[in-house]
């Protein structure tokens, strides 16, 4: 699904699966499209129901870290948008935020060593740079989650892993330490969530913005999206051993697809089939019902 075209409201950004509206006021319409995209190209084939899978997530769990840390959510309901632009179409995909001043630093936490963590440990034994336990393999469970952030990368470039030391010098050590920590506590709580669900969160990316509040002093708050599958590495517990990393779910299907072909990971992308679209929004509807315990069709849409 992409967003209806005639909501009227001015359009402030596209990325590669949300679009965002300035809907006056200091507040925003962030609406969750099904695009997908793998190693940074947008498919052209939608996964069904993903936008809504993306929104309910954040939305669970925006509620579920509320005392921990606030957030930039005002609603979800396409009753609360602004005259005029209460589509139909955006019922379960869309989320009218505050407007947020956003750090220019990712809040990586990792639990497991995964992904570009794993890579960098087993060329040169540290982790973003700092220095690592000898003798992990992969996917092992670190001895304690750590915050490993990394820079925001201007558009086709990737972001760029960094030390805690060098997030220290871009925010200034005061910002730092209040990410890092809201970081860590809102990663503890998710996992022990996850956990008795049945699944470990491996690591997660946060996004962390500067709103006022009610006294108009600026407040750090959790924003964008939240411990979704675009943003969060899941695994079902019983798929997980030390040696190799699991199957996650997220878009896996479309990532081990595309890994078969012989396709140099630029535009255009290569058509996705049936099966493999049907199996990423399974993943995705798992993830959402299974690991915050609801139901995807009790969600509007």
């Amino acid at each position: 699904m992409n967003p209806p075209t005639a909501i009227p409201l001015t359009h402030v950004h596209r990325g590669k699966v949300r679009d965002l509206y300035d809907a006056g006021d200091g507040r925003l319409v962030m609406v969750a499209s099904d695009r997908i995209s793998a190693f940074d190209v947008v498919m052209d084939e939608p996964v069904p129901d993903k936008g809504r899978v993306l929104t309910a997530m954040s939305a669970h769990w925006f509620e579920a870290v509320s005392d921990v840390i606030g957030n930039h959510l005002i609603s979800t309901d396409v009753a609360d948008l602004p005259e005029g632009s209460r589509s139909e179409e955006l019922a379960g995909r869309v989320m009218l935020c505050r407007r947020a001043d956003m750090i220019p630093v990712e809040c990586i936490v990792r639990g497991y060593l995964a992904g570009s963590a794993w890579k960098e440990y087993r060329s040169a034994g540290t982790i973003h740079g700092m220095p690592a336990p000898a003798g992990l393999v992969e996917a092992d469970r670190l001895p304690a989650p750590i915050f490993t952030p990394s820079t925001k990368a201007a558009v086709g470039d990737h972001d760029e892993n960094i030390t805690f030391d060098l997030a220290v010098e871009i925010l200034g050590g005061e910002v730092a330490e209040l990410a890092r920590d809201a970081s860590l506590a809102i990663f503890r709580r998710a996992s022990e969530r996850a956990e008795s669900a049945g699944f470990l969160l491996a690591d997660t990316k946060f996004e962390l913005g500067w709103v006022a509040d009610a006294d108009g002093e600026p407040q750090l708050v959790l924003a964008d999206e939240v411990l979704t599958p675009d943003s969060s590495r899941y695994w079902a517990i019983e798929d997980w051993a030390p040696g190799a990393t699991p199957q996650g779910y997220d878009k896996q299907p479309v990532r081990d697809y595309l890994e078969s072909l012989d396709w140099d990971k630029t535009p255009p992308p290569p058509p996705l089939p049936a099966e493999v679209v049907e199996a990423t929004a399974d993943r995705y509807r798992q993830a959402y019902e299974r690991i915050c315990g609801r139901s995807l069709a009790d969600w509007p849409g």
